[in-house]
């Protein structure tokens, strides 16, 4: 299989809290199990990394946090108006831990998200700004330059909230953005004609590669390098 030059893949937030079941599950979400194990064993990509979302108690972006607050409420945190979360993937907890049923390969980095009790994070490359518009880099930016990648692919959860900031944030940085639709879940399908309208205002490249079974076995078909990405 050919690997993709230059190429990254960032895999969000696959963790059991975000399964069915979970606090703050995405529809369907068992369902990117098995397409990203495909993936993954193709090897297509330059580096692999995963981010963690790794809450401290009390983290302010739980709406147990705050009083008369529910779960999904917009209220004011830290400045500015913000959806508060049921609590969720908590340190050292079942919940926050990454998926066992993922063929995980050698990671070349992990980002843990979301490590602050004051400051929330959705994308993979920085927290939530506060009123003052400052934010805190993850680093990972910085991490992909260094090995000169060019091309970052996103897949995991959740499509309508970390995938698509960190989306957002990877065409800012000035990274070409590609997203695995099918290999991504959100946590309600209402979102999608939305995500997928500032995606594409964003020139974010999106693959959509449905999963079929043959034979009794799941296939995925491979990705379609772009003419630029081809090597020789």
């Amino acid at each position: 299989m050919q690997t993709i030059p230059q190429s990254a893949l960032v895999i969000v937030d696959v963790q059991y809290d975000f399964m069915p079941g979970g606090p703050l599950e995405c529809v369907e979400a068992d369902d990117i199990i098995a397409p990203l194990n495909l993936l993954l064993a193709k090897r297509q990509f330059t580096k692999v990394v995963i981010t963690q979302d790794w809450h401290p108690h009390h983290h302010i972006s739980f709406a147990s946090r705050h009083p008369g607050a529910e779960p999904f409420d917009f209220i004011e945190v830290n400045g500015l108006q913000q959806v508060v979360w049921p609590d969720h993937c908590i340190q050292g907890s079942p919940g926050a831990e990454m998926h066992r049923d993922v063929n995980w390969p050698t990671i070349d980095l992990k980002v843990r998200l979301g490590t602050d009790p004051q400051i929330d994070a959705y994308s993979a490359f920085r927290d939530l700004p506060s009123k003052d518009e400052r934010c805190h880099s993850t680093g990972l930016a910085n991490w992909l330059r260094s090995h000169n990648i060019t091309d970052v692919y996103l897949c995991g959860l959740t499509r309508d909230v970390s995938l698509l900031w960190s989306a957002e944030d990877a065409v800012e940085l000035g990274f070409r953005t590609h997203f695995l639709w099918d290999i991504t879940r959100p946590i309600t399908f209402e979102s999608d004609p939305a995500v997928r309208q500032r995606l594409t205002e964003l020139g974010v490249i999106i693959h959509e590669q449905p999963v079929t079974v043959e034979n009794g076995h799941w296939t995925l078909p491979p990705l379609k390098l772009l003419a630029s990405d081809q090597t020789g």
